[in-house]
């Protein structure tokens, strides 16, 4: 269950130019720009639960099964069907607005978002 765990925001690349892409307010993206996320999740075989804390604690928790469609939301609070799949280790899923790869290297988290040809790239350590 290499993704289970507490992950906590250690660098990202590319972090103004996807969230004016996405359509993050400025207020919200100046409160996040220097926060450490913490990310949590549980694993259980196929089924996740993946749940970020943001800035004014705020937070957002996504829960689905490999493979299978599901109902997830945004962190602007956006409604919408996906399926996560799971390629060579890593987790797969396409956003309303971008695409978004998870892989766990050592001791690390590493999320790419990618809308065109801007790119999200958050690095995070366990705690």
């Amino acid at each position: 269950m290499a993704f289970s765990g507490k992950w906590e925001l250690e660098s990202q690349e590319g972090y103004d130019a996807f969230c004016k892409l996405v359509g993050i307010p400025d207020d919200i993206m100046q409160k996040g720009r220097d926060f450490k996320t913490v990310t949590e999740v549980v694993q259980n075989g196929n089924d996740f639960t993946w749940t970020q804390h943001y800035p004014s604690n705020a937070k957002v928790t996504n829960n689905f099964t490999i493979g299978k469609e599901c109902d997830m939301q945004t962190i602007g609070g956006k409604n919408f069907k996906a399926t996560v799949n799971m390629e060579g280790g890593k987790l797969t899923v396409s956003f309303p607005n971008y695409h978004q790869v998870n892989e766990v290297s050592g001791d690390k988290l590493i999320e790419t978002s990618t809308a065109g040809t801007v790119v999200l790239k958050r690095i995070s350590k366990k705690i």
